[in-house]
């Protein structure tokens, strides 16, 4: 291949070699500020951040339309919030995989990619042997090894230096799973990476954090935090964690020691990302719309040709629209704007979290109105911090819909420290 290999082992199972599934070992990541580690400083041209990189001059609008034929259409619903897309589904697969985050839609698309012969390989991540929780970006190339990848990583993964490794090794038609950060940096760099066929699979993305800083963070919810293999912040307000012992328990989003967290636990770059939706993949799977089940945006023909790999083991339906977002976003912004100027989030009275954890799911923003929500936050979240902690990146990092979002709240372009 050019680049040396080590077989992926899987600490899970006690399966110490798998055919089909490889890390490659890349080089160090180049120093850079805001960064993520997408894995672009770590290929042989590492000066490309300068020009893939969304966090310094990002063109959403003109990648947009490279990609799907057209950027997002403000007078269509919902295109502002979540980028162009052809439809919106609340959807799950009729047997749900074992192991998945939710049913296993994204790991069985690329099953279906690799079964099917139209890939080569698909670039994603898997489990560290040594932490669950630690992802590592590896090449899969026989559908079966696609079962390994299952579940939700916390930490950053060099998934395009990835991209080199798999050219070397002849691939010439991928699949990349992968979230935003990731995905604006493939975009930009599509043309030139020589490929007859690219297929992308998206996750939704808020916040990312060390793998470190994550673990510090099951310490502060369990006392066993050592035998937690799932967690997963769910559309009811609910954070829900299972054990390896097969207990489950369910954490109102109020009873989260998230004001207990390091100022630096998210990075000010998941600060300041505006692409929770993860708008220039083909199709993204998430869960954000789906109440219960998963949320997908069918953005361009690729993305429906995905969708439509699964065939009747898709159950597809309309997602719901319930509640109201503004209050909810309100709130949000007034906590953030205390935080972005250093001063300690104000905590809700303990006998009022019961009430408001019993009235969010009821009343608050729900289904496609919940995803809205959360993007309103995100962009609002951007815009504040970037405003208090790197003023100069506001005009370059800000893209003309975001200020669209944050403007009903009160929170205007050019304002006074933006000049």
């Amino acid at each position: 291949m050019g680049h040396e290999t080590t077989h992926l082992t899987r600490r899970t199972g006690g399966v110490l070699d798998e055919p089909g599934i490889f890390a490659p070992v890349v080089a160090p990541s180049a120093p850079r500020s805001f960064c993520t580690d997408c894995g672009v400083s770590r290929t042989d041209q590492p000066k490309r951040c300068a020009s893939a990189c969304q966090f310094i001059r990002p063109d959403y609008e003109g990648l947009e339309t490279k990609v799907h034929g057209r950027a997002r259409d403000p007078e269509r619903a919902d295109e502002l919030h979540f980028g162009p897309y052809r439809s919106m589904l609340r959807a799950r697969l009729t047997q749900p995989s074992d192991g998945a985050q939710w049913t296993g839609i994204a790991t069985r698309i690329g099953e279906r990619l690799l079964a099917g012969g139209h890939v080569d390989a698909v670039l994603t991540v898997a489990p560290d042997p040594e932490d669950r929780w630690r992802p590592v970006p590896v090449i899969v190339t026989k559908p079966e090894a696609m079962a390994h990848c299952r579940g939700m990583r916390m930490g950053y993964a060099p998934l395009l230096a990835l991209l080199e490794p798999a050219r070397a090794a002849g691939y010439r038609r991928l699949a990349v799973i992968g979230i935003p950060c990731q995905v604006y940096a493939l975009r930009a760099l599509e043309e030139e990476l020589g490929l007859e066929r690219l297929y992308v699979v998206g996750t939704p993305c808020s916040d990312n954090t060390t793998t470190e800083n994550f673990h510090a963070f099951l310490a502060r919810l369990d006392d066993a935090p050592e035998t937690i293999n799932y967690l997963e912040f769910r559309p009811d307000y609910r954070v829900e964690i299972r054990h390896d012992d097969g207990r489950k328990r369910t954490i109102p989003f109020l009873n989260l020691p998230i004001s207990d967290l390091p100022r630096d636990f998210f990075p000010l770059t998941c600060r300041t990302c505006v692409d929770y939706t993860n708008v220039l993949s083909d199709v993204t799977v998430g869960y954000m719309g789906g109440e219960g089940q998963q949320w997908l945006l069918v953005r361009n023909a690729r993305g429906q040709g995905l969708v439509d790999l699964l065939g009747d083991e898709l159950q597809t339906e309309a997602p719901g629209d319930k509640g109201k977002r503004k209050p909810a976003v309100a709130g949000f912004i007034a906590n953030t704007e205390r935080a972005a100027g250093g001063l300690p989030v104000r905590r809700m009275p303990n006998w009022v979290r019961p009430i408001v954890s019993w009235l969010q799911p009821r009343i608050g923003p729900r289904g496609v109105e919940f995803a809205r929500a959360r993007v309103e936050m995100k962009a609002a979240e951007t815009v504040l911090h970037l405003r208090h902690a790197a003023p100069r990146r506001l005009k370059h990092m800000v893209p003309a819909h975001v200020w669209k979002l944050v403007a009903r709240y009160g929170i205007e372009k050019d304002g006074p420290a933006d000049k």
